[in-house]
């Protein structure tokens, strides 16, 4: 047997960079965060997050004294505007190709360039390029998108066209898509983005792959430069595989190979590599112990102990550990509560009734003891075995519940077989809890169903199915929306401008000003995470699908209040907010000012307003008038005195006549308080 391992399989220069970067802020004991995961590999990430590196989502969820890292996909330029001004510490290892990428697109002229972004839209690298870019751009995967863009681009009047592609692209596909683009458009400026590392791997693997009869690549399955290694070998060796880590390889096929290919993705770590290789060896030369579960020891066990034979058996009792049951022998058929489901919180009575006919499989015969050990758990999972390799083939959508979640994921029980779903397959997002789900049904699809000896493996994934589910309403939403309409929507996330809102497949947001008609500082003082809302379309923007939403609504706004409850001649009780020379301010409602004149304030001629007044004080004042147009209010308090005493003041009244007048046009911006801040400007999130 031969080995032959890719030189350039392991950690990436930016890669190793950020890894690095993390490992020496854990060193020195900071807490730190990292703006997604920061490598694609999940063994990695955990390893990091037992040492205290938590990703997070998003810079909302950062804690005081947290160091966050931007990875080396690079983010957005509004998330660096974002940490920069705030009161953020942050260490950026964004790889430096990246950074390149994202000063060539910031470069491009909104008015007279395109870009056209090769890469993965979904990918954070690319989301990353997109977001610095201010010009119009698009992105294709594969020579089929670009077919599909070319017309776009062919009519955008004579616009400059700027190409660049994601650091991981497929290197053989550019080239086929630089060369139509050349054919089709007149003069692109094309820069060959792709990373060095990236194009030496890949035609390494292309070789390694070429020369082998197994081929066996090794990364994370969510890594997208992993992918493209696998894609590549896959076409010049039909044998190939990914796998995660050693425990995923088919000994049978390392056994029946002559020449073995190993590569690995940009974010697999050396020390994986080596244990791939060193078990890969083990094998071929004999001297692997295959580790094996209890369930399996006892099976192979009980094989010289039984026949293996199936019955049919009538339920006659039933306890909390067992099921006797009479298979027409003379011997009493017993079931061994383990032995009834392959779920482990079912119980026996919940399974089987008395005077139930079911089949089993005969475990183990003692005729000293006259007894005879069954199992139905197991024709059971054999029954749904057959049926799950179906289900596996046409990729059908299957319904049932979660048992219980286990180290790396949960246990869903499809007729009586046990099929696991990886933790990176089971929710929509990483920041839902595994243990919620156990209990739930769950809709979900077989990924991977595989039978090696003994060894049955059946792996499914959530995720898949909560995607197309997601696209469906997105689909359905763009069909039907609408400026206007209202939605029930849940709150995801908080910023310091707003709150992004879950649509059903789509993402809107509402703006801080739209939260609230009094001045809030930040949204959580009206709305938090999980929050159900209901919103109105404010704002869609149809090229970049961003949705602008409202959430006031028009029976809180104060003016309505103060219209219906507090009509002109109304006594109030108002609080002093402010005082200038010409007047007072007081809080009437949450939200409205009125203002006191200082002819108004007493039934005699005073100096300064706060000669008689001050900040905090609650004073009785009559409405005396409403301009609903211009937003203004006018107060009295000298209305109320009592008339005897207003009598002496006429001349007074008469004197301030002119001193009211002036200051009504010297300054009539100061009668009016803003409700809301509508001059802020519409914030808007993009679609998902």
């Amino acid at each position: 047997m031969i080995i032959k391992t890719a030189k350039s399989a392991g950690f990436c220069f930016g890669v190793n960079r950020a890894i690095k970067m993390v490992e020496e802020l854990l060193n020195k004991n900071y807490k730190v965060c990292t703006l997604g995961p920061i490598i694609h590999n999940m063994e990695v990430v955990r390893e990091l997050e037992s040492r205290g590196c938590r990703p997070i989502d998003n810079i909302s969820e950062l804690k005081n004294g947290e160091i966050l890292v931007i990875r080396s996909h690079g983010v957005p330029q509004n998330i660096i505007d974002e940490l920069t001004s705030g009161e953020y510490e942050f260490k950026d290892a964004t790889c430096p190709f990246v950074k390149k990428i994202h000063t060539i697109v910031a470069a491009a002229d909104p008015e007279n360039d395109i870009v056209l972004i090769a890469g993965n839209t979904v990918h954070p690298e690319v989301q990353g390029i997109m977001g610095h870019c201010r010009a119009e751009c698009f992105t294709f995967n594969n020579e089929q998108e670009l077919n599909e863009i070319l017309p776009i681009i062919l009519n955008s009047n004579n616009k400059q066209l700027l190409v660049v592609a994601q650091t991981t692209f497929d290197t053989k596909v550019w080239k086929k898509c630089i060369k139509k683009i050349k054919n089709l458009c007149t003069n692109p400026k094309i820069f060959d983005t792709i990373c060095n590392a990236t194009s030496v791997r890949q035609t390494e693997a292309d070789a390694i792959a070429a020369g082998s009869d197994f081929m066996v690549v090794i990364g994370d399955r969510h890594s997208s430069n992993t992918g493209k290694l696998f894609d590549i070998c896959k076409r010049q060796c039909a044998n190939t595989v990914l796998i995660e880590t050693a425990d995923e390889l088919d000994y049978s096929k390392v056994r029946s190979a002559n020449n073995i290919g190993v590569t690995a993705g940009a974010s697999t770590p050396a020390r994986i590599i080596k244990e791939v290789l060193d078990t890969m060896s083990e094998i071929k030369s004999g001297e692997t112990n295959v580790e094996e579960s209890f369930e399996e020891l006892l099976e192979e066990s009980l094989k010289n102990l039984n026949t293996n034979e199936r019955v049919m058996g009538t339920v006659l009792s039933i306890a909390p550990n067992e099921v006797q049951v009479d298979v027409g022998r003379k011997q009493t058929g017993i079931i061994p509560a383990a032995e009834l489901s392959n779920d482990p919180n079912a119980k026996p009575e919940d399974i089987v009734k008395v005077g139930d006919e079911i089949e089993l499989l005969i475990m183990k015969t003692n005729d000293q003891e006259g007894t005879i050990m069954l199992s139905k758990r197991r024709v059971d999972a054999q029954k749904g075995w057959e049926e799950l390799q179906e289900k596996a083939d046409s990729q059908e959508i299957l319904t049932s519940k979660v048992t219980e979640a286990v180290k790396g994921g949960v246990i869903v029980l499809y007729n009586g077989v046990r099929v696991f779903i990886p933790a990176s397959q089971a929710t929509a997002t990483r920041d839902e809890k595994l243990e919620d789900l156990v209990g739930q049904d769950v809709e979900f699809r077989l990924i991977e169903v595989s039978q090696h000896g003994r060894r049955r493996r059946a792996i499914g994934s959530i995720r898949s199915v909560l995607k197309e589910r997601r696209a469906a309403q997105r689909e359905e939403f763009w069909k039907t929306c609408e400026i206007g309409k209202r939605y029930k929507g849940v709150v995801k996330s908080l910023t310091s401008y707003g709150a992004f809102v879950d649509l059903g497949g789509v993402f809107g947001m509402i703006h801080i000003s739209e939260l609230s008609w009094t001045h809030i500082k930040h949204p959580s003082e009206v709305v938090n995470v999980g929050d159900t809302v209901d919103v109105y379309v404010k704002d869609i923007n149809e090229e970049t699908k961003k949705i602008s939403l409202g959430f006031k609504n028009a029976e809180d706004n104060p003016w309505e209040i103060l219209k219906n409850n507090y009509p002109e001649g109304s006594v109030v009780k108002a609080t002093i907010v402010g005082l200038t020379s010409f007047g007072a301010f007081a809080n009437i409602i949450p939200g409205i000012d009125g203002l006191i004149h200082i002819s108004q304030i007493a039934n005699r001629r005073i100096d300064k307003p706060a000669d008689v007044l001050k900040v905090g004080e609650t004073v009785e004042a009559k409405i005396t008038s409403i301009d609903f147009d211009k937003k203004r209010v006018s107060l009295s308090i000298r209305a109320l005195l009592p008339e005897d005493e207003q009598a002496p003041a006429e001349e007074a009244v008469n004197e301030d006549d002119k001193t009211a007048a002036e200051a009504d046009d010297a300054a009539p911006a100061e009668e009016v308080t803003a409700v809301s801040d509508d001059t802020a400007a519409d914030e808007t999130v993009e679609a998902e």
